[in-house]
């Protein structure tokens, strides 16, 4: 694991341990020599992340949207910058980039990127870990609600399994980096129960 993306909000939310863990993280990744590939904006907790990998000597990669851009929300000091076309080239540079795929807290953005990202792991679109870094409990009603979707039959226990969970950086960093290599094909295991 050489780099890992940062799906979080471009606000920095209401609670201090959000703004804490997101500088932590930033630091965390620096310390462990890990890329970061993230929205490539410097606002809310997504900048704190990039400036905090900086701060500590890292590497930060953003890929922006030329529409962001224009809002003048890029992040003007990183390692490198992209300005892509679209949401769609920005989701696939930064699944090309990134070894690993971690979502701390965010709005409808953060969790519409882990979800794509948690997706294309079950279908067997790439290999690559994901987690979600639960600060302060966050992410407590989705990991219920995931729960839910097992007891209900929408979701196999082992694709839920997927999904790593820790409440530090250092934590989630290193789940993803322990986790054996990945191979999952939901429909070939349907296929194989038929």
């Amino acid at each position: 694991m050489k780099s890992v993306c940062v799906y979080c909000g471009s606000s920095p939310g209401n609670r201090p341990e959000y703004a804490q863990a997101a500088r932590a993280m930033g630091r965390a990744l620096a310390d462990k020599g890990l890329a970061l590939v993230y929205g490539g904006g410097k606002v809310g907790l997504m900048g704190m992340v990039a400036d905090a990998v900086l701060e500590h000597g890292g590497t930060a990669i953003g890929i922006i949207p030329e529409a962001l851009m224009h809002k003048e929300i890029g992040h003007a000091g990183l390692t490198e910058l992209h300005v892509v076309r679209n949401m769609h080239e920005r989701k696939q540079m930064m699944a090309d980039r990134a070894d690993a795929f971690v979502a701390m807290p965010g709005g409808i953005g953060t969790y519409e990127e882990l979800f794509e990202t948690f997706t294309w792991l079950q279908l067997g679109y790439h290999a690559k870990p994901v987690g979600v870094l639960n600060v302060a409990g966050f992410y407590d009603g989705m990991l219920g609600f995931l729960r839910h979707a097992v007891g209900e039959g929408f979701l196999k226990p082992e694709h839920a399994g997927l999904l790593r969970v820790a409440d530090t950086p250092d934590g989630i960093i290193e789940s993803l980096a322990n986790v054996p290599q990945l191979r999952v094909d939901k429909w070939q295991q349907a296929r194989d129960k038929t």
